[in-house]
C-alpha cells in the first residue's frame, strides 16, 4: 500500500509504503504525483518504507525509471530522501538510484527518517 500527504507547513511530501508494495502501485503513485497541480515545482518526498517489502524484482525498475523521468517533465526539480531498513530493499533502492540519476532528480537512502528529515531540510 501507498499513501501520500502532502504537509503544508513544511511543504514536504510525506509517502508511506507499507505491507506489500507492487510495481504497480509504485508506477500509479508517480503518475499521481505527476498530475498533482498543488504540489510545489520543486518538490521534496519523505519515502518511508520502513514497513514494506518491494514486491517486485530489479528488473522492473526500468518502470519506475520511466514514470519517474514522465514525472519530472512536470517539475523543476524532486528532491526524493527514502527510508530504508531491510537489506534486500536497500539493494533494490541503490540500483534504482543509479538507474533513475538525472540533474532534476535527487535520490538518497537512509536508515532513519529524523536523518532522511534533515537532509531534506537542507537541500
Amino acid at each position: 500500500m501507498v499513501k501520500a500527504l502532502f504537509d503544508e507547513n513544511s511543504g514536504i511530501l510525506d509517502v508511506r509504503f507499507a505491507g506489500d508494495v507492487s510495481i504497480s502501485e509504485l508506477v500509479d503513485y508517480i503518475d499521481a504525483t505527476r498530475s498533482n497541480k498543488h504540489y510545489p515545482r520543486v518538490l521534496k518526498i519523505l519515502t518511508d518504507a520502513t514497513h514494506a517489502e518491494m514486491n517486485f524484482s530489479p528488473a522492473d525498475l526500468e518502470k519506475v525509471v520511466a514514470a519517474n523521468f514522465k514525472s519530472l517533465e512536470q517539475y523543476k526539480s524532486i528532491i526524493d530522501a527514502i527510508v530504508i531498513d531491510s537489506p534486500r530493499e536497500t539493494a533494490i533502492s541503490m540500483f534504482y538510484q543509479d538507474l533513475a540519476k538525472t540533474n532534476k532528480y535527487k535520490f538518497e537512502v537512509f536508515s532513519t527518517r529524523g536523518i532522511a528529515l534533515s537532509w531534506l531540510e537542507d537541500q
